[in-house]
């Protein structure tokens, strides 16, 4: 059967992540030392895990309602509001999502029709501009600067604009290069936004890990909350991957649209999966976020000797101030990411991602995850400097 035939073409013409390929390398190479992958290297917390295998045990194994517990949603809307987002009802203005992942492509289909352009920083997450394609929409990126550290500014964004613009995605902390948009850059594009009528679909999935800044939501920025869908999850901060439970804020208006769409392709986030998260942000607010602080702790640790590291060997990076990645330049090397990264892999056995999955901007990067031991951190760096001077004789 010639499958090319009745496989959309559109399906068709989305390629492979530009990450998996490296990560699929490393899991068969002996010794290999990965710091390509985005997920944290601690598990979730004992008590976290309790409160769903718990529920499972009482029986509380049936669908909950399409947006989720009613307590966790309370639960979202105080942490969101302590996070410096704003209020949000939880009657009706949060949605639970099978992951951040299914809150942004909800959003990108009640949004979205064919033409449509989406405004997206780059580099980002490489999700972004599949799932607007999906919809049939045109993703545009925005070529962020490094001399900028990789924020978006008002003329970038302004030069971007064309008739056919209605959605921008503000992907801060950024993944993959660990930038941030502070109050004040915020404040400074939103005028623009406002000035347009765009739509902003924020990922702050990351929102929680910064290093000497304080995440601001743009949400919370006058005149923002009306047009802003804020996207978080449970993954990242709370070391629940495997829970697969994210979240999405918006106006009643906006949320009432995106719930029809998971009605119909979810129905609901997996049951125990929501009450362990009930419980991971009860437990929280009850101890003072103790194991995030702690995470933060280490991976701010991890962060400051990788970037030292990195400088001193002769690959530039700007200091990343969020997320777990760093995103060093390795043009001084004659080699462009994509190359550096497969010889580093293949001659000395550490698997980093190449920074062109990201976006062409990204060409002449790597992107590096600290979402791992210092132990490995250290080994690996010791590796590549070893790559490095080889490279110069």
């Amino acid at each position: 059967m010639d499958y090319s035939k009745v496989i959309s073409q559109k399906a068709q013409s989305i390629p492979p992540s530009g990450i998996r390929k490296f990560f699929d390398i490393a899991a068969d190479m002996k010794d290999c030392i990965s710091l390509g992958i985005g997920e944290p290297d601690f598990i979730t917390a004992a008590s976290f895990s309790d409160a769903g295998i718990a529920s499972i045990k009482e029986g509380k194994t049936q669908y909950t309602s399409n947006d989720g517990l009613f307590a966790l949603r309370e639960n979202i809307c105080k942490y969101v509001h302590m996070l410096g987002g704003p209020l949000y009802a939880p009657e009706d203005e949060v949605l639970v999502t099978v992951g951040a992942s299914e809150a942004i492509d909800v959003s990108f289909r009640a949004l979205l029709d064919p033409g449509d352009e989406v405004l997206i920083p780059a580099p980002s997450y490489v999700s972004y501009a599949p799932c607007v394609k999906l919809c049939h929409a045109i993703p545009k990126a925005i070529n962020c600067k490094a001399e900028n550290e990789f924020k978006l500014t008002p003329e970038e964004l302004e030069e971007a604009i064309t008739d056919k613009t209605k959605v921008l995605v503000l992907p801060y902390p950024n993944n993959p290069t660990g930038a941030i948009m502070e109050e004040q850059y915020l404040r400074a594009i939103a005028p623009v936004i406002i000035k347009h009528n765009l739509i902003v679909v924020s990922d702050e999935v990351y929102g929680e890990l910064t290093y000497g800044a304080t995440h601001t939501s743009i949400a919370n920025i006058e005149g923002m909350r009306e047009r802003t869908i804020l996207i978080n999850g449970f993954s990242k901060i709370f070391a629940m991957t495997g829970w697969r439970i994210g979240y999405l804020c918006a106006p009643h208006e906006l949320v009432s649209v995106i719930r029809k769409i998971h009605q119909y392709v979810i129905m609901c986030a997996p049951t125990a999966s929501q009450y362990a998260a009930t419980a991971a942000l009860e437990l929280s607010f009850q101890n003072g976020f103790q194991e995030v602080e702690d995470m933060c702790r280490q991976y701010n640790e991890r962060r400051v000797y990788l970037v030292k590291r990195l400088n001193e060997m002769g690959l530039t990076c700007f200091e990343p101030k969020g997320a777990f990645y760093a995103f060093p330049s390795v043009a001084s090397t004659g080699l462009d990411g994509k190359e550096f990264a497969e010889q580093l892999l293949l001659t000395h056995k550490v698997a980093v991602v190449p920074g062109i999955a990201f976006g062409e901007s990204g060409r002449n990067h790597i992107r590096i995850s600290y979402a791992s031991s210092l132990e490995n951190i250290k080994i690996a760096l010791d590796r590549m400097e070893h790559f490095v001077n080889s490279l110069k004789k």
